[in-house]
């Protein structure tokens, strides 16, 4: 199924033709109610029971033509509300039927486990008003409990595209009888390389059923996706292309490579919750041990952690058991936690839109937040080029641990407690060093020839630069 080309610069996608309709641009005033969509009464009931009583921009946007059927393509930045502008459409247009063993009705591709459970949390409540079986097929969970649920008959199927492709394989799962079929967060699903599988995907279900893709950004791979597998789509915008809002203050950290992780200590002993963002598993275990010897509540969250590890921890630091939660990258993507104002990249990302998804777990729904960004001198030129390329001006401070600015900016101060003597544990000094001394003394290890020779390599390239007047 192709659909029409999309205009010219029309929201980060290019090409000639008639562009799709757009239904609400940026700053379109949104319903003053839910009921003004026609929804079944019970379900407007359902939701006032649960404080859902105005509907956000992408869902005033988007909620019409998505009940009357139409192809969809919506962009809003991540916690907008995009879960109900395409979960009640989907409900209502299922409500009524049954599907049979292994054949859902509806299908809705998310790119994390994490996202996939925020999802089906959000519909459970209005399935059952509408009396619709809601099934979550992700991995890192038992499979044969996931093909049980399937042929036991599931009109919704929330799934990460690689688990449904397995369950299709194995014949466990049938897409011929999808009539309704949801992207959401096209764009994560696309970086995290799973465009193959999402297209195999749209090539099963039925070509006269009706697509949803919802994105906070929309690039060429999301392009490919509209003109592959959409039909003649109805455009809904309602944030601008760069996702960054005004309710988030971008704050750069400059910090002397020594310091960082002190700094980063003293931020993590905050009162309040924090997000905490590295790039390896390696250096979120550690940095993880680390936080919790100097007594501050952390948890780990990365790929190599089973499911119900992972579960458990984001339940606990969303309950406020644990006030510090520390994750790589990829794990990150579609954690949403209520009321979170302070995201800390403590390794920079190296891609904009990264910088955008990690910000984006704060200042949701209209609330505000702060993101800050730990960057050494050797960071500063590449950590500029991101931050202009996603669109953000940040401000930047010099910072040092212990200092009234680092207080002031992001609540840090000291740690409840230090790593105690004779523990075993030496003091931390940075991801990837080597232990101390015998008897965990913190003194250095001896450096490696390579290590050695990096280092004065950047000595010698920082004397130079003094040299010259830089």
């Amino acid at each position: 199924m192709n659909a029409k080309p999309l205009a010219s610069g029309l929201s980060g996608l290019s090409g000639g033709g008639t562009p799709p309709r757009v239904t609400a641009p940026p700053g379109a005033t949104p319903a003053a109610s839910f009921d003004a969509f026609g929804l079944p009464p019970e379900l407007v009931e359902t939701m006032g029971g649960l404080g859902v009583t105005e509907p956000f921009p992408i869902q005033a946007a988007t909620l019409p033509d998505a009940l009357a059927g139409r192809d969809v393509l919506g962009r809003a930045r991540t916690g907008s509300g995009k879960t109900l502008a395409f979960g009640l459409a989907l409900l209502v247009r299922t409500a009524g039927r049954r599907a049979e063993a292994k054949r859902p009705l509806a299908l809705v591709l998310v790119p994390t486990r994490e996202l996939a459970q925020q999802v089906s949390d959000a519909l459970v409540p209005y399935a059952r008003t509408l009396n619709v079986r809601l099934a979550t097929v992700v991995g890192g969970l038992s499979i044969n409990r996931q093909v049980a649920e399937l042929r036991s008959g599931a009109e919704v199927v929330v799934a990460t595209p690689g688990r449904l492709a397995d369950l299709v394989s194995r014949r466990d799962c049938h897409l011929n009888h999808v009539r309704i079929t949801v992207l959401d967060e096209a764009d994560q699903m696309c970086d995290l390389g799973f465009l193959p599988q999402v297209s195999d995907i749209l090539e099963q279900v039925p070509a006269d059923g009706q697509r949803l893709l919802f994105s906070a950004t929309l690039d060429r791979h999301v392009e490919q996706l509209v003109r592959n597998h959409l039909n003649d789509p109805v455009h809904a915008s309602v944030d601008p292309g760069a996702g960054s809002v005004s309710t988030m203050d971008h704050h750069v950290l400059t910090v002397h490579p020594a310091d960082k992780y002190a700094t980063a200590t003293e931020i993590a002993a905050r009162d309040g919750r924090v997000l905490m963002f590295l790039d390896t598993k390696a250096g979120v275990d550690q940095f993880t041990r680390h936080l919790r010897a100097a007594g501050v509540r952390a948890g780990a969250l990365h790929s190599g952690k089973s499911q119900p590890q992972r579960t458990h921890t984001l339940g606990r630091f969303a309950d406020g058991d644990l006030t510090v939660l520390v994750a790589t990258n990829v794990a990150a993507r579609g954690i949403h936690v209520d009321a979170l104002d302070l995201v800390v990249n403590v390794d920079p990302p190296a891609d904009p839109k990264d910088y955008l998804h990690r910000g984006g777990r704060t200042a949701r729904a209209g609330r505000s937040g702060t993101v800050v960004t730990l960057v050494t001198p050797a960071q500063r030129r590449e950590v500029n080029r991101m931050m202009s390329d996603a669109g953000v001006r940040p401000t930047v401070t010099p910072v040092r641990s212990g200092e009234a600015t680092l207080t002031a900016l992001t609540g840090a101060k000291r740690p409840p407690a230090g790593t105690k003597a004779g523990s075993g544990n030496a003091p931390f000094r940075g991801l990837g060093s080597r232990p101390g001394g015998s008897g965990g003394s913190g003194r250095p290890g001896k450096e490696s020839r390579k290590v050695a020779e990096a280092r004065k390599a950047a000595e010698a390239r920082a004397a130079a630069r003094v040299r010259r007047g830089r």
